[in-house]
Formats: C-alpha cells, structure tokens, sequence
C-alpha cells in the first residue's frame, strides 16, 4: 500500500422517493474516496510529475475501483460513473489533476464496469470538510441525460493543507423521474449534427 494513504471513506445513500413519487427501481448512489499525503508537497515547483503519477495512480486506481465494486455488489450493476480529486490549500491544482487524468488510474474502473463513455470530472482546491463532487454520466453513452447525476459528500478532516483526496463515484441507475429528453431529440429538434451541435460554419 502507499505510504502517502492515510484513510479510505466511503459513501453510500439510497433514494426511495423523490418529488413525492416513490423511486422505482430505488436508485443507490455511491462514492469512495481516498485521502492521501501530497508527493509533491514541499518541494516547491516541479517540473516532471509523471514519476509520482506512475507510482501513485495505477494504485488508487485498482483500490478504489475494488472498493466501490465491493459497494455496487458487481461492475454491471454500475450504469452511471465519474471521478474527482481536491487538492488542499497548500496544493497546485495541477497535483489534484495529476492523479486522476491518467488512464493509469481511470482504466481500472472503465473496465470494471465494461465502460465505453470518459469519466466526467472535478478538479478542485478546499480547506478540510469541502464538498466533493463528482459529475456522473452514462457509462456508455455520454448524451443520456437520464445519467447526469451527482456523487457528493464531504470528509470533516481531509484535504488537510498539504492533502489530496482521490474518488470515484458510481450509481446504478438515471435519476427517479428522468423526463427531459436527451441530447438526441434536441438536436433532431433543432435540425443540428451530433459532430457540430451549435451549427457553426466550418
């Protein structure tokens, strides 16, 4: 395991009703996350990261890919999927980044969960308690708004100042009462490409 590891928190909610409408199926929404020292903390600005990223992030990747199948039960049952990472306050935004824009560390959960679509995404930097968030999305098809879902919750002690807290999130399925169309039927609607949405001229 890395020295860097200090604790691993998981999150796990499931959503009987919403909007006065009973769920059905009950969505489960689930995240794991990672707290984990700053390699890069105290060695003022470097330059090359790729040696820490190839020691850091195949391992995060695996742990929290396995822990939050553990969660779900199977890869299969995850329809929805995303990653963050928050660096704390002492941290480049670059070293949040660092860790989770690597295929090092998003292939793990992709072929967990026999993922076509990319992970969607937050990058951020915050004091011990922040909200993290992780922007789900159709884990095959990224214009199925059903899927747009959030994995947040928060860890009252991380990121400490010279911290980095690396997570997955997951559901398994789209929202309760998805009713907006997706991106498919606006475009045909509105007689635009799927390659040029807005309709600008090349």
């Amino acid at each position: 395991m890395l020295p860097e590891l200090r604790k691993v928190v998981t999150f796990d909610e499931d959503i009987y009703r919403d909007g006065e409408k009973a769920a059905d199926p009950v969505l489960r929404v689930i995240g794991v996350a990672a707290v984990v020292a700053n390699p890069w903390a105290g060695r003022g600005y470097v330059e090359d990261l790729q040696p820490e990223i190839r020691r850091m992030a195949p391992v995060l990747g695996k742990l929290l890919t396995d822990r939050l199948i553990d969660l779900a039960g199977s890869g299969d049952a995850i329809e929805a999927y995303g990653k963050a990472c928050i660096a704390g306050a002492n941290c480049e935004l670059e070293h949040a980044s660092a860790l989770i824009h690597t295929l090092q560390f998003g292939n793990f959960y992709r072929e967990a969960v026999g993922a076509k679509s990319y992970l969607g995404f937050t990058n951020t930097r915050g004091p011990a308690n922040s909200q993290i968030q992780i922007p789900l999305m159709d884990k095959h098809d990224t214009g199925r708004r059903s899927h747009y879902l959030t994995t947040q919750f928060s860890i009252y002690d991380a990121p400490a100042e010279n911290e980095l807290v690396v997570a997955l999130g997951a559901a398994t399925g789209g929202r309760p009462h998805h009713r907006i169309g997706d991106r498919y039927s606006d475009l045909a609607a509105l007689g635009r490409d799927i390659e040029n949405p807005a309709g600008i001229d090349q």
